[in-house]
């Protein structure tokens, strides 16, 4: 304890507090002399040990014994060599018994002193943190559970590669509070699946979530047992998704092995997260924003919340990515679109500069992150999980696109419980996922695209006795092609019209081809017929049975008659394919 902290620290500079001690060479701590407990006393010497030879210096400075040796205030005792005590700054220097004529030692600079005490503090300090570092990462290591991947991912992540994290969500109800949640007696299902994919030049990701009730086919999983021996786990068919885990005694591994079956992509490493993950992930952040379009009170789930914006974390948190019967049409695929907007958010608040400015949200992370995660091993330690979070951290999360698998109800249901992929759309996603397409970068281009569209409805029309115009039937009932030809002559005043007979194949939409110069009449039949601008094809035009030049009105499948708008009252189409993205906060309805 220093002066300083015994409430002596008046007028006293903390360098003045160390001092040079002749007899060893070295800086000292000093207190004041008024304090008994202050000397500092030099190396002890041994017992039985002849005195101490004196330096020449000492010698030449006093002839006798007394003037060698100095005690402590309020201690006499023989044979301690300490320093003279440091006079105070304003006092002048006693001389000492003996010396004579000899000029003031020069005071050493206060400066110096000064630099060598706090170095030497400094010093301590660095090695003391980097100590209390190692020990902390070795614990964050201890925290990490890991389990074998037996063989099903690629072997891990690779910089310069794209990456695919598999995000396993179980139902088993592990851990304090969580009894009145999941199945009683759970092995732990998997119960929320997202493939995470990130783009190999981190530009943007997609985040894939597979609905649990998805009926798969579970291929044969060769497993790790608790032993460390290998067992063959026998695959199922026409089976949830969610059987993939802990069903038979199947490991994360084994819904690895499922999610390649399904969708062709192999995953690099995989992670499995307990109720308990979502509880101290969100309290360690500070809490999530989310949204409700209207008042939720979910007996299941334990969620009450009025509509509106609310920050959740912990329990209640929990409760909100486990609401199902109060959002949507009540089923797991609305609780999908729920718990893709508390995902974004918490990625959001992940990336704040709230949380990555903050030394106690990050250690909270840190700890919440490696004791609620069970991670393969591949990922074993903290570096791996560092050097992950680094890739991870060069997305920008409005380039971060939520989606789910396309399927459809199960049709061999009568009562629906569960569902099948969507054949017509499932594929071209999974494609994507494949081949590293952004799904925020299709999304741009089709709204560029759509623009473009648009755009062709726009401008000058012709009148409707300057439009020239052929008609063919490419898949619409037979006679639409003259029944059309009589309501243009006769209703709409397009009288430079005629009947060309069939086209070469049929095609499922109408199309009106047309040159450029031809533009403002394209205009006027779209206007006339309702086509939307994606019907009008720029192109060339041909000639009529007059020799003369004409567009061409191929009617398609979706010809409604003659006189019948062929927009409909929306003009849209559904992509059928939900998506948002994580940069905004879609409230849930």
């Amino acid at each position: 304890m220093d002066s300083q902290s015994r409430g002596r620290a008046e007028h006293i500079d903390p360098a003045d507090q160390w001092v040079l001690n002749p007899n060893t060479g070295e800086y000292e701590l000093r207190l004041t002399p008024s304090a008994a407990q202050s000397a500092v006393p030099s190396p002890r010497r041994a017992a039985g040990a002849g005195a101490r030879a004196a330096s020449p210096r000492a010698t030449s400075r006093t002839a006798s014994p007394a003037s060698r040796t100095r005690t402590a205030p309020g201690r006499d005792v023989p044979g301690r060599d300490v320093p003279p005590p440091r006079r105070r700054r304003g006092v002048p220097e006693e001389p000492l018994p003996g010396r004579r004529g000899r000029r003031p030692v020069k005071k050493k600079s206060k400066v110096k002193k000064f630099v060598l005490w706090t170095g030497g503090s400094m010093a301590f300090l660095l090695i003391a943190t980097a100590g209390a570092g190692y020990l902390y990462l070795e614990h964050l290591n201890n925290n990490i559970d890991s389990v074998p991947e037996d063989g099903a991912s690629t072997g891990g992540f690779r910089k310069d590669e794209a990456i695919n994290i598999l995000l396993i969500g179980t139902d088993k109800r592990t851990g304090s509070g969580n009894e009145g949640y999941g199945d009683a007696g759970s092995v732990g299902h998997a119960d929320t699946t997202i493939l995470l994919h990130v783009a190999k030049d981190r530009s943007n990701a997609t985040a894939l979530s597979i609905p649990r009730d998805l009926v798969v086919n579970i291929p044969d999983c060769p497993t790790t047992q608790e032993d460390g021996s290998k067992e063959t786990i026998p695959g199922s068919s026409g089976v949830r998704f969610n059987t993939s885990l802990g069903q038979d005694g199947r490991t994360p591994s084994c819904t690895m092995r499922t999610v390649t079956e399904l969708t062709g992509i192999t995953p690099d490493n995989f992670m499995v997260a307990d109720f308990n993950a979502v509880k101290t992930l969100t309290s360690a952040v500070g809490g999530v924003e989310v949204c409700l379009a209207k008042d939720i009170d979910d007996p299941d789930s334990h969620l009450k919340l009025p509509k509106g914006t609310h920050t959740i974390e912990g329990e209640q948190a929990l409760a909100f990515v486990r609401t199902r019967h109060s959002v949507g049409f009540g089923g797991d695929l609305s609780r999908i679109e729920l718990q893709q907007q508390f995902l974004s958010s918490l990625m959001r608040k992940l990336k704040s500069n709230d949380t990555l400015t903050s030394p106690s949200k990050m250690i909270k992370l840190a700890e919440a992150g490696t004791e609620a995660l069970t991670v393969d091993s591949q990922l074993d330690s903290i570096g791996k999980l560092k050097d992950l979070g680094l890739e991870l951290g060069k997305l920008n999360v409005k380039n971060l696109t939520f989606t789910t698998v396309p399927v459809i109800d199960n049709p061999a249901e009568t009562v629906k419980s569960t569902v099948v992929l969507d054949e017509a759309a499932a594929p071209q996603v999974f494609d994507m996922i494949r081949n590293d397409v952004s799904f925020t970068e299709v999304k741009a281009q089709k709204k560029k695209e759509k623009a473009a569209v648009a755009a062709r409805l726009k401008g000058p029309k012709a009148d409707a006795s300057e439009v020239r115009v052929r008609i063919l039937n490419g898949g619409a009932e037979s006679g639409s092609a003259q029944n059309q030809l009589l309501y243009l002559q006769n209703d709409a005043g397009v009288l430079k019209s005629e009947n060309a007979g069939n086209a070469d194949a049929a095609q499922a939409k109408t199309t009106l081809e047309y040159a450029p110069e031809q533009a403002d009449q394209a205009r006027r039949l779209a206007a006339i017929m309702g086509l939307s601008g994606a019907a009008l094809k720029p192109g060339k035009s041909v000639t009529n049975s007059q020799g003369l030049p004409t567009m061409t009105l191929t009617l398609g499948k979706d010809f409604k008659g003659a006189g019948v708008s062929l927009t409909g009252s929306s003009g849209k189409t559904p992509e059928g394919v939900r998506k948002s993205t994580a940069d905004k906060v879609e409230c849930a309805e």
